[in-house]
């Protein structure tokens, strides 16, 4: 090996032990998951997929990503650390939004053409269980105390409220028009979706079940990150993430960001949100607490990055 390689080798194991946050970038249009290191900005590893990928969630721990892939019709189990695929579960219809109880296990899968969730089992590696909903479920996500799964069901204009110990379907909260992504607050309190074809984020009391607010934002907004007391949202239309207050509910201002934007997620230590651009092929990074773009990152073509896309290394 030439030295040049190995102090390339050398340097990205000295990068990998100093910094805090990776992205598993779903790249639609490439068939494969981008990884990237956050803290140096490069990406350190590329793993093919296949099937379209859409959909990611990374667990609790950082151990695993699960990638839907909808024209594949399967979800994919990833190693993180070892940057592997360790399993293929078909996945009937198509699998688009996921999420992953907070222990690490099941999955949650949406099926976008069936109107229900499939619930995986990781270890056994299929699928154990089917869970009606409404209408075109795309995005998920689970209460942090795992109790509740929420499913943002598109064609129905309304938010699916699911018990996890029944694993059935008990409460329907209506919202805004075609919701997309759905997100839930650290504390449990209030879920937001963000409504494609309305143009605002459906503010959700989970404890009453109900919608107590609509905010409007950019042109068909896709997914929503929460960060420093903030709301962030991705506009597809409008090239530009819109921040509003999440205690007042007022717009504080757009940020322009590349084309198309869609998953976005916070740093864990709420410092940054990263945003892809599907048809720009890169990641912003926004400062929360300026609202200034920092950062553009490559990724692979056609990013969609839509879930839990950030991973914390130990």
């Amino acid at each position: 090996m030439r030295l040049s390689a190995v102090l390339a080798a050398l340097g990205l194991v000295v990068a990998g032990a100093a910094h805090a946050d990776e992205a598993f970038v779903t790249n639609q249009s490439s068939d494969d998951l981008s990884v990237l290191d956050l803290a140096t900005g490069q990406s350190v590893a590329t793993i093919p997929i296949g099937g379209r990928p859409a959909g990611v969630a990374v667990t609790p721990d950082g151990a695993r990503a699960f990638v839907t892939s909808p024209e594949g019709k399967k979800l994919s189990i990833i190693d993180t650390v070892g940057r592997a695929v360790l399993a293929q579960v078909p996945v009937e219809g198509g699998p688009l939004g996921v999420a992953v109880h907070p222990s690490g296990k099941p999955v949650f899968v949406a099926d976008w053409y069936n109107h229900k969730i499939h619930v995986v089992d990781p270890d056994a590696k299929k699928v154990t269980a089917e869970i009606g909903v409404g209408l075109s479920p795309s995005g998920l996500a689970v209460t942090p105390d795992g109790k509740v799964l929420l499913s943002a069901d598109r064609d129905s204009n309304e938010v699916s409220v699911v018990d996890l110990a029944t694993q059935k379907r008990i409460a329907r909260i209506k919202v805004g028009e075609r919701p997309f992504g759905v997100t839930i607050a650290a504390d449990g309190k209030r879920a937001y979706t963000a409504n494609v074809a309305s143009n605002d984020v459906s503010v959700i009391d989970l404890e009453a079940r109900k919608t107590i607010a609509a905010v409007p934002v950019g042109e068909r907004p896709y997914a929503v990150a929460l960060a420093g007391g903030r709301a962030f949202v991705t506009n597809q239309y409008g090239n530009s993430v819109t921040v509003f207050d999440a205690a007042t509910l007022r717009k504080i201002q757009d940020i322009p960001v590349g084309d198309y934007p869609e998953g976005i997620e916070a740093s864990k230590n709420g410092a940054d949100v990263y945003v892809s651009n599907w048809f720009s092929n890169t990641l912003t990074r926004i400062d929360v607490a300026t609202l200034k773009v920092t950062q553009e990152l490559k990724t692979g073509d056609g990013p969609r990055a839509f879930g839990v896309f950030i991973r914390k290394t130990p």
